[in-house]
């Protein structure tokens, strides 16, 4: 079937196009909107601008296929294969995407809000500067996706693979990021504010200069992170591993730091005023010049940790751990 019986069929109103072989068929602008395209073959076929809204293509191969500017909204796309496709300034606002490949598509400035893309396979996709608000990346690969600029304010990307994803400067407020896997991401200048992170996977992530004010990074792994001046106040850090970190500059005022690892961090010039270290692991940190006036460090582990200049004024050291600390450039404190 070529492109001009397809459309003549769908004026005279037929809908059921499903499994048909349309490879590289030219739509450009047509209006299918409703069409059963489902199981079709689309492959390399231009529907550069079309009105597929509300659409029936689960299971279609639209692999290398344009669809730049096409109005998608509440289509049914699920298991599709869209491979390499070009989805660039499409409308695809609740879309079903669920198990859809995007194995390096185009979405850059998309519209997907409220979009379902429960673990789909957006491996290498483009998502620069797409609107994800409210978008569910559940389980989702997206291993070394390019999300810079993204919006993901208060989508869903838990258990979601990110390993080596650029994340920079995307919004990520009150998104849900638990258990996702985040190694060696990019996330300079993100902001995560009252993200959820719990028990997600940011070892040797960079995440300098990012919004992390108020963020759930309880049991979080964040060992050989880049931390360098982010924003971590108030932040909930119960249990999180930041062994090896760089928090050089980073504010940690107010934040809940009890039973943290922190041993063989790089805190330099770190501000900890009024945070609590119940029982952290700072063996070994370098912490001169660090703020920690009004912290709680009760039976907090400082063993061999620099605290050259560093503020300690209303801190509670009851029963920390001082064995070979370092509290001044004169002054030791040996294990008695």
């Amino acid at each position: 079937m070529d492109a001009n019986e397809l459309k003549k069929l769908y004026k005279a109103g037929k809908r059921n196009f499903c499994h048909l072989s349309l490879r590289r068929v030219n739509l450009s602008g047509a209006i299918l909107s409703g069409a059963d395209l489902s199981g079709a073959d689309l492959s390399g076929a231009d529907l550069s601008g079309a009105n597929l809204s509300g659409a029936i293509l689960s299971g279609a191969i639209l692999s290398g296929a344009d669809l730049s500017g096409a109005i998608i909204w509440e289509a049914n796309l699920s298991g599709t294969d869209l491979s390499k496709a070009n989805l660039s300034k499409a409308n695809l606002s609740k879309a079903n995407l669920s198990r859809t490949d995007l194995n390096g598509a185009n979405l850059s400035g998309a519209e997907l809000s409220g979009a379902n893309l429960i673990k789909a396979d957006l491996s290498g996709a483009n998502f620069l500067k797409t609107n994800l608000i409210k978008a569910d990346f559940s389980g989702a690969n997206l291993i070394k996706a390019d999300l810079r600029g993204a919006d993901l304010n208060g989508a869903n990307l838990s258990r979601s693979n990110l390993r080596g994803a650029n994340l920079s400067k995307t919004d990520l407020i009150v998104a849900n990021l638990y258990g996702a896997n985040l190694y060696g991401a990019n996330l300079i200048k993100a902001d995560l504010t009252i993200a959820i992170l719990s028990e997600a996977n940011l070892s040797k992530a960079i995440l300098s200069e990012a919004n992390l004010y108020g963020a759930n990074l309880i049991k979080a792994d964040l060992s050989g992170a880049n931390l360098i001046k982010a924003d971590l106040r108030g932040a909930n850090l119960w249990e999180a591993n930041l062994t090896g970190a760089d928090l050089r500059g980073a504010n940690l005022y107010g934040a809940n730091l009890i039973k943290a690892g922190l041993s063989g961090a790089n805190l330099i010039k770190t501000d900890f005023s009024v945070a609590n270290l119940y029982e952290a692991n700072l063996s070994e940190a370098n912490l001169s010049e660090a703020n920690l006036s009004g912290a709680i460090l009760i039976k907090t582990n400082l063993n061999k940790a620099d605290l050259c200049k560093a503020i300690l004024e209303s801190a509670n050291l009851t029963g920390a751990m001082l064995a070979g600390t370092i509290l001044s450039k004169q002054k030791i404190i040996t294990a008695s």
